[in-house]
């Protein structure tokens, strides 16, 4: 019976020691997994944080020409504006030219 016993310890052994091999074996594989999913998950925030970069400077450039359009509308306006208010002054002094002169020249010759 001892041999028979010995035998059964010997198979039990045996199977612990291929079960702890099977562990061994898993757990490397799920350190791999990890890693790989760890690479995955870098990769993909890699490529959102990219796109999300991407979206937001299109959007900032959308955002400059747009302000620049109306800086340049608003300069055009107040060019415009200042035309006018010039020809109207050269209007005024054209306008008034002549009552200047002959006021200066009456002052003149009554000096």
């Amino acid at each position: 019976m001892s041999t028979m016993a010995e035998s059964k310890v010997a198979g039990i052994i045996k199977s612990l020691s291929e079960l702890e091999g099977d562990l061994d074996s898993l757990n490397n594989k799920v350190t791999d997994m990890k890693k790989q999913l760890s690479v995955k998950t870098q990769t993909k925030i890699d490529n959102l944080l990219e796109k999300t970069r991407e979206m937001a400077t299109k959007e900032a450039e959308a955002i400059i020409n747009a302000s620049k359009e109306k800086a340049n509308a608003e300069s055009a306006k107040i060019a415009q504006e200042g035309e006018a208010k010039l020809s109207e002054i050269k209007s005024n002094i054209d306008a008034g030219f002549d009552e200047a002169v002959r006021h200066v020249v009456s002052t003149v010759l009554k000096a």
